[in-house]
């Protein structure tokens, strides 16, 4: 018995201070996360240290805390940022984003604006279908809770978020 309670006191710590399995919904993420992909978020990682362009978050939708979406962070407060004909451009240096494979991308763009204090602007990976802060705007840093970590299910697909 005093084994089973510390397991079960060792796994809730895990699972809500530090890791959260999460189930991947939708398919904007592409081609590094797929549709129903299972995996690990670090929920304690962004105590610790800042977050980081590039980083894929998950985060509360801004419009729908009931909800949440996975993104990759292009844009951090403060950072100047314009996307022309889907070429993404942060501090006036052109973005260049490996993670977005030919045929995933879009040519939407986005006048020059700041990013305001505290907020972060994140983009789907897939980026012709992807709902992201083009659409609702930066996500404010109280709404991310966590950074993807390691994708557990399928096997096959098994490793780290990059």
């Amino acid at each position: 018995m005093r084994d089973l309670v510390v397991s079960v006191a060792v796994s809730a710590f895990i699972i809500i201070f530090l890791y959260q399995p999460v189930r991947v919904e939708g398919t904007s993420m592409l081609p590094m996360l797929k549709d129903q992909d299972r995996l690990f978020i670090n929920k304690m990682v962004y105590r610790v240290e800042d977050i980081q362009r590039g980083d894929v978050v998950v985060f509360l939708y801004p419009h729908d805390h009931s909800k949440s979406y996975i993104k990759r962070v292009i844009a951090l407060p403060g950072d100047d940022l314009r996307i022309d004909h889907g070429e993404v451009y942060v501090n006036n240096k052109r973005v260049v984003e490996k993670y977005v494979p030919v045929g995933f991308e879009d040519e939407r763009s986005l006048p020059e604006t700041v990013i305001p204090p505290h907020d972060y602007f994140v983009m789907g990976d897939h980026r012709s279908i992807s709902s992201d802060s083009r659409d609702f705007g930066p996500v404010e840093r109280n709404l991310i809770y966590g950074k993807a970590a390691f994708v557990y299910w399928p096997m096959d697909q098994a490793g780290v978020v990059r």
